[in-house]
């Protein structure tokens, strides 16, 4: 397909309260920022990138600098290869000084996964899906490979 696939997500941009409590929350659970400037700070994923952005500076960049943003109408997740890689994420990411929302157990849909928030209440799933292929990279492809 030309210019690849119209589903995609290129960039995740998460507002923030504190840039400089986000980036030591998420630098202490182990992200390594790609590039720095005054006011954002991104972080390279498997295909797409992660920003952090004062809360303000992200209302005014939509045309809405009057907004209240808000948080936890969606969940950001990784998956997982093993349940004690889903297990060590999660102590880490609550050392780094997350909030625990739901230790990691077995799920209903035959997986394994627990919640956390990050300083900033951003939800993060941790998980491991025992129906999907992750690669070396640790990404996920839903397509058939038979297809």
């Amino acid at each position: 397909m030309p210019g690849g696939r119209k589903q995609r997500v290129t960039l995740v941009t998460l507002g923030v309260a504190d840039l400089e409590r986000a980036r030591q929350f998420y630098e202490a659970w182990g992200w390594v920022p790609e590039e720095a400037n005054e006011g954002i700070v991104f972080f390279q994923g498997n295909g797409l990138v992660i920003a952090l952005f004062g809360l303000e500076e992200l209302a005014e960049d939509q045309a809405r600098p009057e907004a209240t943003l808000g948080f936890g109408a969606m969940t950001l997740a990784q998956n997982y290869g093993t349940i004690a890689e889903v297990d060590e994420r999660f102590r880490a990411a609550l050392a780094a000084g997350a909030t625990m929302l739901k230790r990691p157990q077995e799920a209903s849909w035959g997986g394994y996964s627990g919640y956390i928030a990050d300083p900033d209440g951003h939800v993060w799933e941790l998980a491991m899906n025992p129906y999907w292929t992750l690669d070396e990279w640790g990404s996920t492809d839903l397509r058939d490979p038979a297809a």
